[in-house]
């Protein structure tokens, strides 16, 4: 068997001779009738080369005493490579990174398409996960740059007491009020709001059954005296609750922009509203229509629920997955729309002479509403065989439909969760016992991980369409 020299590149019969080959230090002779089975990638092309420096295009150096080719890459996954030519079969191992194999098999002119079946389904899977979660780095950048510039911010708004007078007794009550769980003593005050909450909205509940109602001489209900007990020393709660954060609140003018101190207004507002409500009615009967505003108003109770959010992980994490997840909602909305359309208009077509409760489009918007959301109250209900049909396509329809967006957005409730846990311990490692003196851990190496990350995914991004793949598909036609 002979050597391939410079001077034969072009003369010379392949099937006899062989090529030099050495990567990072890795040396192999190849036989040139196997490269020229793939003459678009960069070790076939080596073959057509006709002068040293079309040879130092393709190649980092050649020696021509040893009559060999140098090339300045990973001598560990060349043999990957070598396997290519030999069998034209890419396999990827389960240890390697994919971004770096995809970038290595670029480099030699090979497509993806060359890998075999049994790495195929794995190897794309991997590659496309960075595309799947993009939604963490678009979504309000809800990741761990967002975490670390809020465990910031809450070392910044901890530091202000510092020059404040009663600087360090005003952050432990801030703590105490606005961090459950940071200590005992926030534990015992999460655990009373809880308790007056439910009590609140149990009481409320209770009110609205027969057997706690009382006539008054007037022949009006009234609210049983005991439950109106509760009710004042839950608004007096509450309202020490709202006081007490503003009282100690280390930025005034930001309180209200919180959502949470939004809800603890809202959840006191009713009353006090009701209350100035039923005074103007008392004082003057020809405004006895208020009274209704303040029966509205009363049902608003129902909202302090909303405050256990303060206390609950998962009802957090609930209400930044539902902000952050409009997307994958409208996009359930509009199918949902579509679909009610279509089988109202269906349903009309076929029922309007049989059925007298779909004799109206808008009576089968209701009926496709309660179909596709598989709610099925019964009240309305096809009576033809051609409209069982179409409600039988309906709910099938309204399965497909409401399961599509749910495996994005649980996925997200699950990011946030996670986010806020790590979130709460990051807070709760602050000391400020002895003034600000340390500093809140933050998971730097998790910070410059996430970085990396998104820049490799931009590269691969980039680089998915590529001439060698291009000339390489068009040599497989």
């Amino acid at each position: 068997m002979t050597r391939l020299s410079l001077r034969d590149l072009s003369e010379t019969d392949f099937e006899d001779n062989e090529i030099s080959i050495n990567v990072g230090g890795f040396k192999k002779k190849m036989r040139s009738n196997t490269l020229l089975r793939f003459p678009e990638t960069r070790l076939g092309k080596l073959l057509s080369c006709h002068s040293k420096e079309s040879i130092l295009e393709l190649c980092d150096d050649y020696d021509d005493t040893k009559n060999e080719f140098y090339f300045d890459r990973n001598p560990e996954l060349f043999p990957y490579v070598l396997h290519f030519y030999n069998t034209g079969k890419l396999h990827v191992m389960g240890e390697l990174c994919v971004f770096s194999f995809s970038q290595e098999i670029e480099y030699w002119g090979i497509n993806e398409f060359f890998i075999d079946s049994c790495c195929s389904y794995s190897y794309h899977g991997r590659k496309m996960e960075p595309d799947q979660e993009k939604w963490e780095d678009n979504s309000d950048q809800e990741s761990t740059t967002s975490s670390f510039d809020e465990i910031l911010a809450f070392y910044n708004d901890a530091a202000k007491f510092d020059n404040q007078p009663f600087g360090k007794i005003r952050r432990q009550l801030w703590l105490a009020l606005d961090n459950p769980g940071y200590s005992v003593l926030s534990r015992i005050f999460s655990v009373l709001s809880i308790v007056v909450v439910l009590g609140s909205i149990i009481t409320m509940c209770l009110n609205s059954l027969s057997d706690f109602q009382i006539v008054n001489k007037k022949g009006d209900l009234e609210e049983d005296p005991r439950f109106e007990i509760v009710e004042h020393f839950g608004i007096a709660w509450f309202t020490f609750e709202l006081v007490a954060r503003f009282a100690v609140a280390p930025n005034l003018l930001k309180f209200f922009k919180h959502a949470l101190n939004l809800i603890d207004l809202v959840s006191i507002l009713p009353f006090y509203i009701t209350l100035i409500v039923n005074l103007v009615v008392e004082s003057s009967p020809t405004l006895a229509n208020l009274g209704r505003v303040a029966q509205v108003l009363r049902l608003m109770r129902i909202f302090r629920i909303l405050k256990l959010a303060r206390h609950s992980t998962g009802l957090r994490s609930l209400g930044a997955t539902l902000k952050y997840s409009y997307r994958e909602v409208g996009l359930l909305l509009l199918y949902l729309s579509v679909g009610i359309s279509i089988f109202s208009v269906v349903a009309y077509t076929i029922e309007k002479e049989e059925n007298r409760a779909l004799e109206t489009i808008p009576a089968c918007w209701w009926w496709a509403t309660v179909s596709m959301t598989t709610v099925g109250y019964g009240d309305v209900v096809p009576v033809t065989t051609a409209g069982r049909l179409t409600a039988s396509a309906c709910i099938l329809a309204g399965i497909l439909v409401v399961v599509l967006p749910i495996t994005l957005i649980f996925n997200k409730f699950s990011h946030f969760y996670r986010r806020q846990k790590q979130l709460e311990s990051a807070m709760r490692s602050c000391d400020f016992g002895d003034g600000m003196k340390v500093v809140p851990s933050v998971n730097l190496r998790d910070y410059y991980a996430y970085k990396v990350k998104s820049l490799m995914a931009s590269l691969t991004n980039m680089s998915r369409s590529t001439p060698s793949e291009l000339s390489l598909n068009d040599s497989l036609h």
